[in-house]
């Protein structure tokens, strides 16, 4: 009861602003904490008086949009580590010096980092271009056989469990609605998610993020061989491999704090 009257309590002064635009950190907050907390009182307190501003905006501010780079980030980061390490332990097993190390470590990081940026921007944009290729497929059928389209997604609607009178009321009601109703089709018949209008752009950004994730998170193996020697020079080589262990443990961790933020 402690935490549900903290949450309401920090709801309420979150809302009471008269500056709403200046009190978003805040009013997001409250949301969570009523999710957190399952506080259905502040989580209906909060949305009664969002109300208004909520029609202004996109989004709701509570939902995390960076979460949609959080599948380049961890696959990169995670490829990044484990590419790294095992070449660092192949080096130290096969008894190479420092430097070989370092050379073959950080050669092999920016070479594995660009081919899976470029990678992961060439694989979104050709699913991206294929998804709106169906979509233009989908388009055309709803022009030149409508009423089969219409059939196709009330069947779909009633195998989910609505009576057939609601779902020929829901289905024609979003019929009306040329590409609304394109785009449900493509969600429920297909089971695709129609890109937004600046998929290259969204494409771009994940490839650079896995570029970025991969190098950064794939460079933590490498710190046992350069800033461990820097700060403790003359440590042995089975030493440093340790150290190199160790701080490849610490950037796993790390990492699945970050995935733990989203989950």
């Amino acid at each position: 009861m402690a935490v549900d009257n903290e949450s309401t309590s920090l709801l309420q002064s979150t809302t009471s602003s008269s500056q709403p635009s200046n009190s978003t950190d805040g009013l997001d907050s409250s949301a969570r904490l009523a999710y957190e907390n399952a506080n259905g009182d502040a989580s209906r307190r909060y949305h009664e008086s969002r109300a208004a501003e909520l029609s202004e905006h996109e989004d709701e501010p509570w939902h995390q949009s960076a979460g949609g780079l959080l599948q380049p980030v961890i696959f990169g980061g995670l490829d990044g580590i484990l590419t790294s390490f095992a070449i660092v332990a192949g080096a130290a097993g096969g008894g190479l010096s420092v430097s070989a190390v370092l050379v073959l470590g950080f050669s092999n990081i920016f070479a594995d980092a660009l081919s899976m940026g470029v990678g992961e921007f060439l694989s979104s944009k050709a699913n991206n271009e294929w998804i709106l290729s169906e979509r233009k497929r989908e388009e055309w059928e709803m022009e030149n056989y409508r009423e089969g389209e219409i059939q196709e997604m009330i069947d779909i609607y009633v195998s989910k469990g609505l009576t057939p009178e609601d779902a020929k009321l829901v289905i024609e009601t979003l019929a009306k609605y040329k590409d609304f109703f394109v785009d449900v089709m493509m969600q429920q018949e297909l089971e695709l998610q129609v890109p937004e209008k600046d998929h290259v752009e969204q494409s771009v950004k994940e490839g650079f993020v896995m570029f970025c994730s991969f190098a950064f998170f794939g460079a933590a193996p490498l710190l046992g061989y350069t800033f461990i020697p820097w700060l403790f020079p003359g440590l042995d080589s089975s030493v440093l491999f340790k150290s190199a262990c160790g701080v490849t443990a610490l950037v796993l961790f790390l990492l699945g704090s970050i995935k733990s933020n989203f989950s």
